[in-house]
């Protein structure tokens, strides 16, 4: 008693309908459309979480989350950075994302710049012309400049000049992503799941794929 007042119980009822997001499908229909009778209440293995959509910022901010059987998810609440991997190079740099250009599911999410699995980003190609440079000799980006014109440096010793030679023999590199170096921008497609491991990794875009994406994004600015 508190100023003659009775302290009540909360409302079993109440608590249950305010447990917050469920996966569950008791509340469905079954297959046939007939209703199901809901045999259990809501379970802590059916628990979901307010969606959180990582946004692009220079401002990294991460949570880390406890989860089930005492593990742990790092959500990415603001990322602006990542690792790259240029495959045909089997070379991986981490560096800046610097836009959000495509994604197949909704439009919203290049608009408020959402980082997702397999969004198409554009990434600084700095690391990747400095990789260029130093594992062929060759300086990529010159406007209006092949990079099959140009000439190795070679500078060091004769053996760092035999090894430089023998990497440019079988050297190719798509005209595609050759065209991109000199804009200083590369199409990237993400891989990872920033809001499940903390992080915003994945690979340049090349060959069909990256025509595929070329297309659909000229396609976009007509419009």
């Amino acid at each position: 008693h508190v100023c003659g007042l009775v302290a009540r119980a909360p409302c079993p009822r109440l608590q249950s309908a305010n447990m917050g997001i469920s996966r569950d499908s008791v509340h469905k229909r079954r297959l046939t459309g007939g209703k199901q009778k809901q045999w259990h209440k809501k379970r802590k293995y059916d628990l979901g979480r307010v969606a959180v959509g990582c946004k692009l910022s220079a401002n990294k901010t991460v949570r880390r989350i406890r989860v089930r059987g005492g593990n742990y998810k790092f959500r990415a609440l603001r990322l602006d950075t990542g690792t790259f991997s240029w495959a045909s190079e089997h070379s991986s740099k981490k560096t800046r994302i610097i836009d959000v250009i495509y994604n197949a599911s909704n439009n919203e999410l290049v608009r408020t710049k959402t980082l997702v699995k397999n969004c198409i980003v554009a990434v600084d190609a700095t690391p990747f012309k400095a990789f260029y440079m130093q594992h062929y000799g060759l300086e990529l980006g010159h406007k209006g400049v092949s990079v099959a014109e140009t000439t190795p440096k070679d500078e060091g010793s004769n053996h760092h000049k035999r090894v430089i030679a023998s990497r440019n023999k079988d050297r190719k590199l798509d005209a595609l992503l050759e065209e991109q170096f000199a804009t200083g921008r590369l199409l990237a497609c993400v891989s990872s799941r920033p809001g499940q491991s903390g992080r915003c990794d994945g690979y340049i875009l090349e060959g069909k794929e990256l025509e595929f994406y070329k297309r659909v994004s000229a396609k976009k600015k007509k419009n």
